[in-house]
């Protein structure tokens, strides 16, 4: 069992959270809720959207730029396997000890 490495990093696997919560949210939004910097975010959110994970939209309103983002239909189903994996390895049932 392998936790995707693409949502497994804290930061992308926040920010994955966020727009599952949320269908769609905006940088600031995102900004907010993660507690990210924006430098960490929008670096999070380049891999997010490299990788297929996640679209994002630009649009002028009120003459300032807005970006928002929204996962694809491809991360959900990966983001379920990862919470699945998740909830695997943490409840004991994730496999033998090799320790032991």
């Amino acid at each position: 069992m392998v936790l995707d490495p693409v949502i497994h990093e804290p930061a992308r696997l926040a920010i994955v959270s966020v727009l599952a919560a949320c269908g769609s949210a905006t940088f600031t939004f995102v900004l907010g809720t993660t507690g990210l910097t924006r430098g960490n975010l929008s670096a999070h959110a380049a891999k997010l959207v490299a990788a297929g994970y996640a679209a994002e939209s630009k649009r002028v309103v009120d003459r300032r730029l807005l970006t928002e983002y929204r996962l694809t239909d491809a991360v959900r189903g990966a983001f379920d396997r990862y919470r699945a994996a998740w909830a695997r390895l943490t409840s004991g049932g994730g496999g033998t000890n090799p320790a032991e």
